[in-house]
This record gives structure tokens, sequence and C-alpha cells, in this order.
């Protein structure tokens, strides 16, 4: 792996750096309103200072890009570049969770903020042409909106060639800015847009320092060789299954493969010390397994 390579946009990390930086709150104002289409007069990010950490094991791209807007909305920003199959199931999961702990002990129910998660992605997940998708609880006869509290936004990159009418012209000049496929959409949305200037001057100095080169480069080695290991532990683990299961059949080992390999995930994290929370997004695995595997691994 080449770590000189040219870092994109689309990469969690340089996103983060972008959009998170302490002093780059008007970059990440122009785009959530382009996506969100309201007002916002205050913007608070939340992971600004946790973007600045240089150990690549503390980050590692897990935690997404937060931030408060209008004192009464937490929106959570992510870009995704590979497809596991889960975006829809992921990014629910992950704004219950934020809607769940963002009441503070003693506050009543209708004081809790409305929580939005937007999911950038450099692939499709609806079979539809729309570019951007938004979810929120509706009524499904009426089809009346129950409540707002949770939204839910897809953002689809590749669609941008297929679609090009759909959307406000700020939101396609920012989406063809994080794509970065097309050189002449590009050079125009700077030209019109100056936040969108001052972002792609931000992105080329981060792309040309070489330790943000170097902290990149390590994450996509940490990806890669976090991914080896798990499908060499999901084989064996696989095989250990198929073993045991003879009398249930493959199925069975399939299942104790997967198991497995959930286990392996999750006495590792805990090792290097990732907090309850991520290691439940991550591996989905319930607060009651994972308490249970502390006991058995921690046992002193």
């Amino acid at each position: 792996m080449d770590s000189k390579k040219v870092r994109e946009l689309t990469e969690d990390y340089i996103f983060k750096r972008v959009f998170g930086k302490k002093g780059n709150e008007d970059i990440l104002k122009d785009l959530l309103e382009s996506i969100l289409e309201i007002q916002i007069e205050e913007i608070e990010v939340i992971i600004g200072a946790e973007i600045e950490k240089e150990n690549i094991e503390d980050k590692l791209g897990i935690i997404d890009l937060k931030a408060t807007i209008n004192k009464e909305t937490t929106v959570d920003i992510e870009i995704q570049v590979r497809d596991y199959h889960n975006m829809i199931e992921r990014s629910t999961f992950y704004i219950a969770g934020l809607y769940h702990t963002g009441l503070k002990r003693g506050e009543a129910y209708e004081e809790n903020n409305k929580v939005i998660g937007i999911n950038i992605l450099m692939f499709n997940v609806f079979e539809w042409k729309k570019i951007h998708s938004k979810g929120v609880l509706k009524e499904s006869e009426l089809n009346e909106v129950m409540t707002d509290k949770l939204e839910l936004h897809f953002l689809e990159l590749p669609k941008l060639i297929e679609n090009k009418e759909e959307g406000n012209k700020r939101l396609r000049q920012w989406l063809e800015f994080i794509y970065n496929k097309r050189k002449g959409e590009i050079e125009m949305a700077v030209k019109e847009n100056e936040k969108i200037a001052k972002a792609q001057v931000e992105y080329k100095y981060l792309t040309g320092d070489e330790k943000v080169q170097r902290l990149a480069f390590l994450r996509d080695k940490w990806e890669s060789d976090h991914k080896s290991e798990l499908n060499w532990e999901k084989r064996e683990a696989e095989k250990r299954g198929e073993k045991r299961g003879e009398i249930r059949g493959k199925k069975l080992g399939e299942e104790m493969g997967r198991l497995q390999e959930k286990r392996q995930i999750v006495i590792k994290m805990l090792k290097e010390n990732y907090e309850d929370e991520i290691i439940i997004k991550i591996t989905d695995i319930n607060k009651g397994e994972l308490e249970k595997l502390k006991k058995e691994n921690w046992k002193n």
C-alpha cells in the first residue's frame, strides 16, 4: 500500500479533518444547510478536539462526526466507501442510541434533542434513482408524520451521474466536490461557493501534509490487516463449527463460526479499551453478552 497515494475526501479520516476541525464550522454549516434545507443560526462541532488525535488507534475512523445545530438538534454525519450491506440497520441503531442517551437525568421526554443521521455513501443502497433519500416515522396508511424526532438521510454519490437534475444547486455542488469524479463540476462549485473553495484549500493542505498522509495510510493499513485477520478467524471458526456441527449440518457450523468471530472481535476491542457503546455499535452484540464476555476474560 502506497503511503504517498492521493488521499480522497471520501476517506473518513480526511473528511472529518476537513469538516470537523476547529475553525471550519462555517464549512460544515454550509454543507448541512444544503442537505437539510434549513437555516442554521448556531453550530457546535462535538468531535472537533478528538479529530486532532495523532494516535491512529485512538480513533480508527469509528467515531463519527457529530454536531449540535440551533441548540435543539443533534446531527451525526458519516461517510462510507465500502458497502457492508447493513447501512440502514446500522444508521437506525445509531440514531436511536443517540436519542436514548441524549436526555439528561431528570429532564422531560419532550426536552430531548431531535436526532438526525446523515450518511454520505460511495455506493447505492436503494433501487430508486433519487440521490437524496430522507426518512422519518410515519403512519403507514395516512402517510402522515408521527414524529420527526428521528430523521435519516442517505446521499448516494454514484447517482449524481445518473440523475443530473435532482436536488438544490448548493447540495449538488457539495456532493460533486466530495465525490470528486467530474473536474468541470468541481471547478464550477469552487468558483460559485466560497465555502466549497475554503474546503478545497483545507483538503489540499491536508492531502499534502506528511503527518496527515501517514495517519490516513495507517488507517488504511489497519483496516486491511484487520479485515484479513477477521477473514482468517472466520474461516478457522467455520472449520471448527463444521466439525462440531455434523449432526445439525453445515448451517449450524456457519452460525457457530459467526458467533465465534464476533466473540473474538469483541474480546480484541475490549483489550484495546474501546467504550461499550462503540463495541455494541460495531459488532451488534447485546449488553448482556458483552458483560458476560468481560467476566469470562477478566475474572480477576
